[in-house]
């Protein structure tokens, strides 16, 4: 089934408001980051699992590993093949985490907040940070600035194709578009509550907030 950018932006973004934001205000409350993801069927965009980080059991349970935790904790007679699953961060996913989606067979993942998003208006730099440090490698002769140009990863690879929530939004026109974008405001504007509760336990509590 092919599904037009308006049914997946209403999938995603009625997810992220009815279940994915609830779970994750529990767990920021809890001490963990913002950071959500949800896997849907791709047969009729029904949700098969939700989850969201939860950092205070394990450091490698971030939102999107932690999906994939419980989509592969399902009886196998009740989990598609993530062949026929489409995969949604609420945050662009991190090497750890492209790394999980890859290992675990989606052929796809989408996301609302880009990595800029995840350290300006998040104070949470360490995606960008390990993508630079780790993975990015200059080649020889290359200046800073072509270094800087370069993307952190190849969102078309022979694994999956990403796209984020804002490329979906401007695939679409007139008053559907607007629509989408005001719904997209709103959730983004949830998120900085939560960022801003994280922010303040992490800081009252002494710990560094990067």
């Amino acid at each position: 089934m092919t599904w037009t950018s308006s049914q997946l932006l209403d999938a995603f973004l009625t997810t992220t408001s009815e279940k994915i934001i609830p779970l994750t205000a529990k767990g920021v409350a809890s001490g963990s980051k913002v950071f959500g993801a949800a896997i849907f069927r791709k047969s009729d965009l029904s949700v098969v699992v939700i989850a969201s980080n939860h950092e205070t059991s394990s450091p490698l349970l971030h939102g999107e590993i932690n999906c994939i935790q419980h989509f592969y904790a399902l009886p196998a007679d009740q989990r598609p093949p993530p062949s026929e699953c489409i995969f949604f961060a609420t945050h662009e996913p991190c090497s750890l985490c492209l790394s999980g989606i890859t290992w675990s067979g989606f052929d796809n993942h989408y996301f609302l907040f880009t990595y800029e998003d995840t350290r300006d208006a998040f104070n949470i730099p360490h995606d960008i940070r390990i993508l630079e440090e780790v993975f990015k490698v200059p080649t020889a002769g290359e200046s800073s600035e072509d270094f800087a140009k370069r993307p952190l990863y190849n969102k078309s690879n022979a694994f999956w194709t990403a796209r984020s929530v804002a490329e979906l939004v401007n695939d679409l026109e007139g008053g559907e578009k607007q629509q989408m974008e005001e719904r997209v405001k709103k959730i983004k504007e949830d998120y900085n509550g939560l960022s801003g509760v994280y922010q303040g336990s992490k800081g009252s509590a002494g710990i560094p907030l990067a």
